[in-house]
């Protein structure tokens, strides 16, 4: 499964959820074996290095800033591959919906959505100037991911699980 996050500039938001949600599928003992890939990318600017703010996001998370620093925004128009391979395109808001390359829409489902079912944007952090208030956003950006992964685990554990109940029965 290919997991591609988009958001406006691909240095904020969606390299924040591409770094905290590859942790999470390493971290799971169900979605590390199902072979999850997870990328990023902008559907609005083209940007040549991750926000500083976001670095210290991601510092705070405990990923080492080479790590973070070796982050290259990807754009739509450059990086069509990663449209194309992308099983779901994850994004903020509904406009990044509107910026995806028409093709690929019908793979696109906002962050909220795909992690409670329910649609909340979340907030560009690049327009807060406290890192608090960045901090913020990113948490709930977080949050978001967290209940995503929850979600995938019990989806792909019941998959994993299916066949051997009905063997069972039998």
């Amino acid at each position: 499964m290919k997991i591609l996050f988009v958001c406006s500039s691909n240095v904020c938001r969606s390299p924040f959820a591409e770094f905290v949600f590859r942790r999470l599928v390493e971290q799971s003992p169900v979605l590390s074996k199902v072979g999850i890939e997870v990328g990023s990318s902008a559907v609005f600017n083209r940007s040549k290095v991750i926000y500083p703010k976001a670095v210290v996001s991601l510092e705070r998370e405990g990923f080492p800033k080479e790590q973070i620093l070796a982050h290259k925004p990807a754009y739509k128009s450059t990086d069509k591959q990663r449209f194309e391979e992308a099983d779901v395109i994850i994004g903020m808001g509904r406009l990044h919906r509107l910026l995806t390359p028409r093709k690929y829409r019908d793979k696109f489902v906002t962050l909220s959505e795909a992690a409670t079912g329910k649609y909340v944007p979340i907030p560009d952090p690049f327009l807060y100037t406290s890192q608090n208030d960045y901090d913020r956003v990113m948490s709930v950006i977080k949050k978001y991911l967290t209940l995503y992964a929850e979600k995938l685990e019990r989806q792909f554990a019941g998959e994993a699980g299916a066949p051997a109940e009905e063997e069972s029965e039998k």
